[in-house]
């Protein structure tokens, strides 16, 4: 069970779903696993944080923590994102931050860790709680295969904004996701098109972000800016382990044929 909760300048940080106490000095997570509502939750009621406390939750990615939260009593408050790690601004998050905010949720998206130095510090700073992923124990040869195909991709593609690693981050590709140049959701959705037909299966990774989504569109408007970009014009190629070289070539050269098409 967990035996304290936060002291202002001494957050508590929670894998979810795990009942062991993590201090900024702890072991922080390098790889995303699945978080889901319940271990949000279960790991929020834990720490004594319900009805009356917000939880600064992201938008864009999986639904699980502002889920979690509204299930443990708590208001999701919904903080935006860096537009190249897709992951959630740090100073978004200091903006959100009221005399209610009890937590925040980061989530590592496509693989990209979140910014938890900078996050940790602005939880001391505020005396909130981290609710972190627990690691998934990949298989570590899965892993280095989608990092050299993503590396191949990068240096390969032209017409398109390949991932971006921030300095210093351990990006393990579970998406390899782009940005399609131009007007936004109607020419992504007709790239994924042109593509599916050229025989590359693609894939838009979060078609709706979450504050848009039935259970949460509910609260107070939130303007999301670079969510609401990214939701709209961002997609995922093929990166799985078991892809072949020829099939990534193709996968280039389709996505380059296309340039000028789209």
């Amino acid at each position: 069970m967990f035996t304290s909760k936060r002291e202002p300048g001494h957050p508590d940080r929670r894998r979810c779903g795990d009942v062991q106490q993590m201090t900024t000095a702890g072991r922080r997570p390098g790889i995303a696993s699945e978080m889901t509502a319940t271990a949000v939750r279960d790991t929020l009621k834990a720490l004594g944080i319900g009805r009356g406390d917000e939880v600064i939750v992201p938008s864009y990615g999986p639904g699980a923590p502002a889920d979690g939260a509204r299930l443990a009593g708590a208001t999701p408050v919904f903080a935006d994102i860096d537009p190249r790690t897709y992951c959630v601004d740090p100073a978004s998050v200091a903006a959100c931050v009221t005399s209610r905010t009890a937590a925040l949720v980061p989530v590592n998206v496509f693989g990209h860790p979140a910014a938890m130095d900078l996050l940790d510090d602005l939880a001391v700073r505020h005396g909130l709680a981290v609710v972190e992923e627990a690691p998934s124990g990949e298989d570590v040869g899965a892993v280095a295969r989608r990092r050299a195909h993503a590396r191949f991709l990068d240096s390969a593609l032209t017409g398109v904004v390949v991932p971006y690693t921030a300095p210093g981050a351990h990006h393990v590709y579970h998406q390899y996701t782009v940005r399609v140049p131009g007007n936004g959701r109607p020419d992504r959705d007709a790239y994924l098109r042109a593509l599916a037909v050229r025989g590359v299966r693609a894939t838009v990774s979060v078609p709706v972000p979450v504050h848009r989504m039935p259970a949460h569109r509910a609260a107070a408007p939130v303007e999301l800016p670079q969510t609401e970009l990214v939701a709209a014009d961002s997609l995922s190629l093929p990166v799985h382990s078991g892809l072949t070289q020829r099939e990534l070539t193709h996968i280039a050269t389709v996505c380059n044929r296309l340039g000028g098409i789209v």
